[in-house]
């Protein structure tokens, strides 16, 4: 009965902490993807502006040549945009390569969650082979010591794993904080 009474309570803190640790490290996948979601939308959202405006600037370069072709004398104002369709195209292009930059911070936030679900899924085998290590027959002091054992490994394999995957991407806006490009 002694035994029971130290197994109990060892028993009881290595399930809460599998629990609490995956958790944890899920909760962090979690907030990892939605960051990227949002990331990989407002991106998604600032190139379809940026094509449509090049387009519209092309389209309006291109009515201009008709026009001329079919010798007609484009309006002064049609003259002054045209000479600004050049630098107008640029900055839409600028524009576009500057929101395809955030390829790379959705990418390390994808590279942090697979290493974080790969972290835990080994944290998860690792306590499945110590615990096969522990034979039906063993005593209750041996019990005792696998599941100290276990917990020691589970905390260690967390805490190493979220010192490895400290958070680098910290930008949850496409507008937030500045970019170097080239």
């Amino acid at each position: 009965m002694a035994n029971n009474k130290i197994l109990a309570p060892q028993l009881k803190d290595l399930l809460s902490g599998v629990s609490n640790h995956g958790n944890q490290h899920l909760l962090e996948v979690e907030v990892d993807l939605i960051q990227t979601t949002t990331l990989l939308g407002e991106a998604i959202d600032k190139l379809v502006i940026s094509f449509i405006a090049i387009h519209e600037a092309i389209n309006f370069q291109q009515e201009t040549v008709n026009l001329l072709l079919s010798g007609k004398q484009p309006s002064l104002e049609d003259i002054e945009r045209l000479k600004n369709i050049h630098s107008e195209v640029g900055r839409h292009v600028n524009a576009a390569v500057t929101n395809m930059q955030f390829q790379d911070m959705t990418n390390q936030l994808i590279g942090r969650t697979v290493k974080r679900v790969v972290g835990l899924r080994d944290a998860l085998a690792s306590l499945g082979s110590t615990s096969a290590q522990m034979l039906p027959e063993s005593g209750g002091e041996e019990i005792i010591a696998f599941l100290n054992e276990i917990n020691k490994a589970l905390v260690t394999q967390s805490i190493e794993l979220e010192g490895a995957l400290r958070k680098v991407v910290s930008q949850s806006k496409m507008d937030s904080g500045d970019i170097e490009l080239f």
